[in-house]
């Protein structure tokens, strides 16, 4: 409870005040499409086979910031970690939660010397300007094709309404993506132990909710 006490401006709080602002800026149709495909994405629900508490990591491929090939395994070592997984920087959903992580997890990742990751489909030159952008300095990988998140159960695609709206505002999904497709994780924390075993795993549908900060020290604690 002192944890959950100590993080007041919380990423929930934060969505439901940039919400109205961002409705404003992209107007009242394109806002009605994303609030339909919010309501199918909830209405959906998760997908079967999600992975689960219990589970071990896949040791996936996986691109750093400069583009060279890795893989999870050797991404994580013998640490615990903090997977993020996100959609893409064109988010700005994900930008909130990042950037919140970002600032309030530092300190216990230092403390618990816990490995904290963002990984996306983009193409890793696309998450690292836009990364700059924003001022975040967490560890970016590329998922390309999406094979650790496919591993993970978390993939989907988005209604073509919704790419077209995104088209509108000038995000080009496929595009950023390693693999030219508009397949995409679901929002989805991992937390991981020094043996690559999942003890949470937090899959959001609705990308406009995040796990929060709280939430995510609670499982390391409990390691």
């Amino acid at each position: 409870m002192k944890q959950r006490a100590a993080f007041t401006n919380t990423i929930a709080l934060q969505i439901e005040e940039f919400t109205p602002t961002f409705e404003a800026q992209v107007g009242p149709e394109l806002a009605a499409v994303f609030a339909r495909e919010q309501e199918d994405l909830r209405r959906a629900g998760p997908p079967a086979g999600i992975a689960q508490p219990g589970d071990r990591l896949p040791d996936a491929p996986l691109y750093d910031s400069d583009g060279r090939r890795t893989r999870l395994r050797e991404v994580l070592g013998a640490a615990a970690a903090i997977i993020v997984f996100y959609r893409g920087s064109w988010c700005p959903y994900c930008s909130i939660a990042l950037r919140t992580y970002q600032r309030e997890l530092r300190p216990v990742v230092e403390a618990f010397g816990t490995r904290l990751i963002a990984i996306s489909p983009q193409v890793p030159r696309v998450s690292v300007t836009a990364a700059r952008e924003e001022g975040l300095h967490v560890a970016l990988y590329s998922d390309e094709g999406n094979a650790l998140a496919a591993h993970l159960g978390i993939v989907t695609v988005p209604s073509p309404e919704s790419m077209r709206a995104r088209a509108v505002l000038g995000i080009d999904v496929a595009g950023s993506n390693m693999d030219h497709t508009t397949a995409i994780p679901f929002p989805t924390v991992v937390v991981a132990d020094a043996t690559g075993t999942i003890r949470l795993i937090d899959v959001r549908v609705d990308y406009t909710t995040r796990t929060e900060t709280c939430d995510i020290i609670d499982a390391l604690i409990a390691l």
